[in-house]
């Protein structure tokens, strides 16, 4: 006799011994350990490689199969206490009342409000489920990879990623997979969703410690995860696990489909219950009195059922179910789609609503207003703004808004030539501590200097002199003052304030750090406006701590 084996349900445990042996590869040895080159594999390669670990997709929610929707629509307690007298009232018509005897009328009203109640249910869902998936085909995340020994990186979808891969990643990325960082520079990475911890962590492209195969992989400083995201910094690694295979994809497999009870479903719930007691209660007790007294115990438990028709409101899971409907509607057209119509409850339930700024109270579009030097004067030789474009353009991480609205700014006065006048020598990633990031240029004659821009505050911390009047004077208690009323009279106007500094009086053949952030000259400052939004009410906001980025 062959017995089958049950089929395994539990998510299969995360593999942390190949992630420390991933970690433990020299950078001599990393290539040959993942079959790889360092410029990335070949199109052949990443055919064979594709089908063997396909694609690199997590476990997520699938397009559900409507016949099975339609029938999940009927798992309500509210229906499902209908359905049951029906039942019963269909079995006492049919087995024990006389054909001429029998009454339709009740089995028939239960019956057409529950199938308009799971009608309009299922018709609603099928529809947002439908939308949600037009709008995730619209997003495409993509990776920037090295193949077919190209020196430079190429943008792909990141599905197509797959072991072996060389990536490049940068400040604001996304980490496509499991990476063995190969190469970093300042790299800081966030695993606040895989860890619960806020705190950025320092990545680098070193050994762990001998012997170390304890304790959480997460704490490895060499391996990146999927679904953390780089803080700042900049790095090179190899995929070496993707999908369902990564860190987050274990996690995935044992959270998907689980979906937490809303307040509504414990609402509808509670109320069943009760129902359901009255009836335990009540309909027995009927039943026996009314058999007791009048010695038909057929018309009595006749009686009995009609009672339990009675507690029970079948107008109001179609009542319930066409307030939501309409409910989601109203959201549809407020471009909100409702995927599960419970959730409903929830919106109205809300008391605070917290939503970024960026876009929803402005216009998303930032503009570069004011460049002014560091004494309040506007900047007629365009100096600032020179020192500014040379930070934004030479910088290899993302590029936010404000950078943007510089470079775009250049764009408009025809200043783009500027660029050949410099060589970019290194540069110092931004990251959300310092609040301001460096690039390291040098002139054709030679001239090397550090040029910063950042958060008003945090430039002011490491300046020791500012040009003021046209001369270099030091960072007095008293100029320094003169610099934040300049600044804080700014950003009244509703304006987010920058400063730039620089430093020329370095040499260009030691490494630059953050340590050399200091002792800098402070020549200006970056005014920048996103409008608000006229088509919304805008609410009184008063602007006291401006953050960049």
């Amino acid at each position: 006799m062959i017995r089958r084996k049950k089929r395994n349900r539990k998510a299969p445990a995360f593999n942390s011994e190949k992630v420390f042996l991933a970690a433990s590869q020299s950078l001599e040895s990393v290539n040959t350990y993942f079959q790889t080159t360092s410029h990335g594999l070949t199109h052949e390669d990443i055919k064979v490689r594709q089908r063997l670990y396909g694609t690199n997709e997590i476990i997520h929610e699938r397009k559900q199969n409507p016949i099975l929707m339609f029938c999940k629509a009927f798992i309500n307690p509210f229906i499902g206490v209908l359905m049951v007298l029906v039942m019963v009232s269909l079995v006492i018509d049919v087995l024990l009342v006389a054909p001429e005897e029998r009454e339709w009328t009740s089995i028939l009203v239960i019956t057409i409000m529950v199938l308009l109640s799971v009608i309009l249910r299922f018709t609603q869902e099928w529809r947002s489920g439908k939308a949600s998936e037009t709008l995730k085909k619209m997003v495409k995340n993509t990776a920037s990879v090295y193949r077919d020994d190209s020196l430079s990186s190429r943008e792909v979808n990141i599905t197509e990623l797959v072991p072996g891969d060389v990536v490049y990643l940068s400040a604001g990325d996304m980490v496509p997979a499991d990476i063995r960082i190969i190469e970093s520079k300042d790299l800081f990475v966030s695993q606040s969703s895989l860890t619960g911890e806020s705190d950025a962590i320092e990545k680098q492209a070193v050994l762990p410690r001998k012997g170390v195969r304890s304790g959480s992989v997460l704490e490895l400083d060499n391996i990146c995860f999927m679904g953390s995201n780089i803080v700042s910094g900049a790095a090179r690694g190899v995929v070496f696990a993707t999908g369902k295979h990564t860190y987050l994809g274990t996690i995935a497999k044992s959270i998907v489909g689980v979906r937490a009870q809303t307040a509504f479903d414990k609402g509808i719930s509670n109320v069943s219950l009760l129902l359901i007691r009255f009836m335990l209660v009540m309909v027995p007790f009927v039943f026996l009195v009314n058999g007791i007294t009048k010695g038909d115990w057929f018309e009595a438990f006749i009686f009995a059922v009609s009672v339990a028709v009675g507690l029970t409101p079948e107008m109001l899971p179609m009542i319930v179910t066409a307030n939501l409907s309409k409910g989601a509607l109203v959201m549809a057209r407020k471009k909100t789609i409702v995927k599960n119509l419970n959730a409903i409850q929830n919106f109205g339930a809300m008391n605070i609503l917290c939503t970024d700024k960026t876009g929803t109270l402005t216009r998303d579009q930032i503009i570069l207003e004011r460049y002014i030097n560091s004494d309040g004067s506007q900047d007629d030789k365009k100096r600032v703004l020179r020192h500014a474009f040379f930070n934004s353009y030479f910088q290899t991480g993302l590029k936010n808004l404000m950078d943007r609205a510089i470079l775009s700014h250049i764009q408009e006065l025809g200043l783009e030539h500027l660029k050949e006048t410099y060589t970019k020598i290194d540069e110092i990633p931004f990251d959300f501590t310092r609040r301001r990031m460096s690039v390291i240029v040098e002139d054709k004659q030679g001239k090397c200097q550090i040029i910063t821009k950042g958060a008003v505050e945090e430039m002011l911390a490491i300046c020791t002199h500012t040009e003021y009047n046209g001369e270099v004077h030091r960072l007095t208690e008293e100029l320094r003052e003169k610099a934040y009323k300049i600044c804080e009279r700014m950003n009244k106007e509703g304006m987010r304030v920058l400063a730039v500094a620089h430093k020329s009086w370095v040499g260009k053949e030691k490494e630059f750090s953050i340590a050399d952030e200091s002792e800098m000259v402070l020549i200006g400052y970056l005014a920048f406006l996103d409008p608000p939004n006229h088509r919304q009410r805008m609410p009184s906001i008063s602007c006291t701590n401006m953050e960049w980025r």
